[in-house]
């Protein structure tokens, strides 16, 4: 197998295996949790069942179905910019990077995609949501709400800290999509972001 090859396969891989991943952990929380139903598993580490409407980590402020096209448009994007890394057998550090934040733009879309769908609708203090006859569930097709868990509130401000006092630190909510979105762009700009200005895989061009 070429170098080209096994990169194009580690992409693969990876992209499918974080999808994968993903999707379980939120079916399993969607199908067993009442909406913001919560489990204390440590004092800093809690199971937490929100739908995420607009963007990453909680935040709401622009429509699912905007965010849905938005998703597309940065997949196909990054997906170009994979395929060029690969090509030129970019280091192995960078293409699993750029992978991780395409899987994790995946995982968020397929909920867009579907959950609307295919889930009944999840509701405070009720029973949790059941799969539903496709098209028969709480929405339609791009504005599925993502299914958000994860809660690590690592601690609480004191008062007398201007602006931050009595606020939780992180108190945003995600799931394993977002999490690897975040990692992927967050290792790329620390390790990798002389690599990518020097080669400038990010230009758009017309050819790879």
């Amino acid at each position: 197998m070429t170098p080209v090859q096994k990169r194009g396969w580690l992409s693969l891989l990876l992209c499918i295996a974080v999808v994968v991943i993903d999707q379980l952990v939120k079916f399993e929380i969607k199908t067993n949790f009442a909406l913001y139903e919560s489990y204390r598993i440590t004092d800093w580490f809690q199971l937490v069942f929100t739908e995420n409407r607009g963007m990453a980590f909680g935040m709401q402020f622009v429509g699912t179905m905007f965010l849905a096209i938005f998703r597309i448009v940065a997949i196909a994007f990054f997906a170009l910019v994979l395929v060029r890394l690969v090509r030129r057998k970019a280091p192995w550090g960078v293409v699993v990077c750029v992978a991780m934040v395409i899987a994790g733009a995946a995982g968020n879309i397929f909920d867009n995609f579907f959950y609307g769908l295919i889930f009944s609708e999840s509701l405070p203090a009720a029973a949790p949501a059941t799969l539903v006859p496709f098209g028969e569930g709480y929405g339609s097709f791009l504005t599925g709400r993502v299914v958000d868990m994860f809660y690590f509130p690592f601690f609480t401000w004191p008062d007398w800290v201007p602006l931050l006092g009595g606020d939780v630190f992180f108190g945003a909510i995600f799931n394993v999509a977002d999490a690897s979105i975040s990692c992927g762009a967050v290792a790329l700009a620390l390790f990798y972001y002389q690599y990518l200005a020097e080669t400038g895989v990010f230009r758009l061009r017309c050819h790879a």
